[in-house]
């Protein structure tokens, strides 16, 4: 005996049972190119917004905690996310270098070892937070003198933690991923879209 055939009030149900208002958009507490292109590779609508927060320390999820919280006043009901990335490496974390010497002596520190890129995400709204952190390991081949100052030549280490961009020229100094890779370009997308899918199921088209 053959399946049984759908009919029209079947798949009228069925839809409906999956339909869901549309989602807000996030308030993203960032103007990070990277961030920006990751969540529109997802599919989550987003407007982004400058935070109004001071750094002080290494503690990502607390950065990511305070830049969501400077602009949650604008965001209305809206979950606003904030992510903030650290390096780490032997027991040192590292920042955003300054100037192009500290970005060649960072990158000469990572070479030839495994670091962590460590994330720091925040989503906050008007009646909850929910925090977590992504933590991805890097391994950087050995890096000669000509290594460290053609990369730092290229301008690619201004702004990024660690001295480097994987997603560009930087890609060069790796050697292997473990673990989230989207989380070492700018955005732990895996820790986001399971906190999404927990706290708003299917909502942005996740759980």
């Amino acid at each position: 005996m053959g399946s049984p055939v759908a009919v029209r009030a079947d798949l009228a149900g069925a839809k409906a049972a999956v339909s869901l208002p549309a989602a807000p958009p996030l308030l993203l507490a960032s103007t990070s190119p990277q961030r920006k292109a990751i969540l529109e590779q997802l599919r989550i609508p987003f407007e982004a917004v400058t935070p109004r927060y001071e750094e002080r320390g290494t503690d990502a999820v607390d950065h990511a905690v305070g830049k969501a919280r400077s602009v949650a006043a604008e965001a209305g009901d809206r979950p606003v996310l904030g992510v903030d990335t650290v390096v780490r490496c032997e027991g040192r974390s590292f920042g955003k270098p300054a100037r192009e010497g500290e970005a060649e002596a960072m990158l000469e520190t990572l070479g030839g070892r495994v670091h962590e890129v460590v994330s720091g995400l925040a989503l906050v709204t008007p009646g909850w937070e929910e925090t977590g952190e992504a933590v991805t390991r890097v391994v950087f081949r050995s890096l000669t003198a000509r290594d460290l100052a053609w990369y730092v030549s290229t301008g690619e280490w201004e702004g990024r933690a660690g001295g480097y961009a994987i997603q560009g020229a930087g890609a060069a100094l790796v050697e292997r991923v473990e673990g989230d890779y989207l989380n070492v370009v700018g955005l732990p997308a895996a820790l986001l879209v399971r906190l999404l899918a927990e706290r708003f199921p299917g909502a942005y088209g996740f759980g």
